[in-house]
């Protein structure tokens, strides 16, 4: 099985030279995107990658190990979310090394894990810039898909977006700002919570 796997990762990655987009790869390492290697491969061409091969833990696996940035794209968009287990997640996000692959593998994986919810509050309490991103980007998905957060997730979600508002990462700020906003979609009353804790900071 071990051989067949590799065999079909030295395939994907030959695949990836097809894909190769030379200015988006010297773009993205202007900005600080620095992988051990990067194709510059579109998201568009990565999903239908994605949906061409299907969902398949074990390759997955092999390439998240592989320090290519097309690879780790791919294989957040191919791990099963119903078969990631908390200790693997946590090792992706140990990781991770980029905003990008953060972003991604939010968006196209941690979102739909079971225990997401838990995943983004634990994520959004660290002092890595990166964990609080990933799990603002979380809770943001979630909001949007109409989870409603208890009583203390909301007392939470205030307290540590309001502290990331105060800090002087811009990225995480971003990512704050914008799971409040989904927050307050979800209703009258949390747009009132919301706008409340925003005035009260003297952000609002």
């Amino acid at each position: 099985m071990d051989e067949k796997i590799q065999s079909r990762v030295q395939e994907i990655k030959r695949s990836f030279r097809l894909l190769m987009n030379g200015v988006t790869a010297a773009s993205m390492r202007e900005k600080g995107l620095n992988y051990k290697l990067n194709w510059g491969a579109s998201m568009v061409m990565l999903r239908q990658m994605a949906e061409e091969i299907g969902q398949d833990y074990d390759l997955a696996i092999a390439l998240w190990k592989e320090n290519i940035r097309e690879c780790k794209m791919l294989a957040t968009m191919l791990m099963p979310a119903d078969r990631m287990l908390p200790e693997v997640a946590d090792l992706w996000m140990e990781q991770t090394t980029t905003i990008e692959v953060a972003e991604q593998a939010a968006f196209n994986l941690y979102q739909h894990l079971p225990y997401a919810a838990d995943m983004a509050f634990r994520y959004i309490a660290t002092d890595a810039p990166l964990y609080q991103l990933t799990g603002f980007h979380i809770l943001s998905r979630l909001f949007m898909n109409k989870q409603e957060p208890n009583e203390r997730g909301i007392n939470e979600v205030i307290d540590q977006a309001m502290a990331a508002l105060h800090g002087d990462n811009l990225t995480v700020k971003k990512a704050a700002m914008q799971c409040l906003y989904r927050l307050g979609e979800l209703g009258l009353v949390y747009q009132r919570i919301v706008d409340s804790a925003l005035r009260s900071a003297q952000l609002g």
